[in-house]
């Protein structure tokens, strides 16, 4: 049985649409018009960010905030440090993903149910899109209303996820890895960093930005260790469960290239084991967080349930 956390008050199927539709709102503000010069790299930008998407690391950025928040007086000026937060990672990730689509590296022609940005554009539009969306990444951190020393804690944060002992790093392993059988500690090592470094700093944001205490802290790391992990894993068993339709972007990709996956490793029924462990683990540890944490809770779920 999972570990119980209370019941929030807003009920998570209208807390996650309102997010989502609160992040999409910020992004569309924060990228530059289509029609600014050079117009056809802020077009690509545009599609990139704003073509869909679940928004689990903006929801993520949000959720650890609400568990985190200590004064309501303060909580004006965090709220809009969250957008921030929020919108960075989602930039980051949409640029993660524009990169991991070109020919060099994965070679998909489907993203979120679309033509991926370099089909849609070009080979060099879809590179310097991926190129010019990181910096604004940093730039929306750089504009929160909090305390400057937060500021570079935040920035720090997400540059050590994204970099080459991070997201990056993961990535080029990934891509070393291709037709080689990787044993599970290997293949956890890849992931935290291809996928679960990403995920993990946008818990871990949203609790510097909100001024989460050191009990906090330990909880959101606990937590963000197991979600970051648990997200690969449902989406490798998505992998060959799941129709293109609806993945939205090529199934059954990972199989075809040889790459080492959990199904691969630990097949169907075992990877499936290990994402409910690891549900189990990041709801015990929002525990000692009581039920401010309550959406991180769902949030996890959430994942989980992709795989039905």
């Amino acid at each position: 049985m999972s570990p119980q956390v209370v019941t929030p008050a807003i009920d998570f199927q209208v807390w996650l649409p309102s997010k989502v539709q609160q992040v999409e709102a910020m992004l569309d503000h924060v990228l530059p018009a289509a029609d600014a010069v050079p117009g056809r790299l802020h077009d690509a930008m545009r599609y990139a960010v704003l073509g869909g998407g679940k928004r689990v690391r903006a929801a993520l950025v949000y959720a650890a905030g609400e568990a985190s928040l200590q004064s309501a007086a303060a909580a004006s000026s965090q709220q809009i440090a969250l957008d921030h937060a929020a919108v960075a990672v989602e930039l980051v990730h949409a640029y993660s993903l524009v990169h991991d689509d070109l020919p060099c590296m994965d070679d998909d022609t489907l993203r979120r149910g679309r033509p991926t940005v370099h089909v849609q554009f070009d080979e060099a539009t879809a590179m310097l899109a991926g190129d010019a969306l990181q910096p604004l990444a940093f730039e929306s951190l750089g504009l929160m209303p909090i305390a400057p020393a937060l500021v570079v804690q935040a920035i720090q944060l997400l540059a050590r996820a994204i970099g080459s002992q991070g997201m990056v790093g993961g990535q080029a392993i990934d891509c070393e890895s291709v037709g080689r059988t990787l044993e599970q500690d290997a293949l956890q090592q890849m992931h935290r960093m291809k996928t679960g470094a990403l995920l993990e700093a946008s818990v871990l944001l949203g609790g510097i930005v909100a001024g989460a205490s050191s009990i906090v802290r330990e909880g959101l790391e606990k937590y963000a260790a197991a979600i970051g992990l648990a997200f690969q894993v449902a989406d490798d068993i998505l992998d060959v469960t799941a129709d293109t339709a609806t993945l939205g972007k090529t199934a059954g990709k990972d199989a075809m290239e040889n790459k080492p996956t959990y199904v691969s490793t630990l097949g169907l029924d075992g990877a499936r084991e290990l994402l409910h462990e690891l549900r189990d683990d990041a709801r015990a540890a929002l525990l000692p967080l009581g039920p401010s944490a309550a959406q991180l809770a769902n949030i996890a779920d959430f994942i989980v349930m992709r795989d039905r």
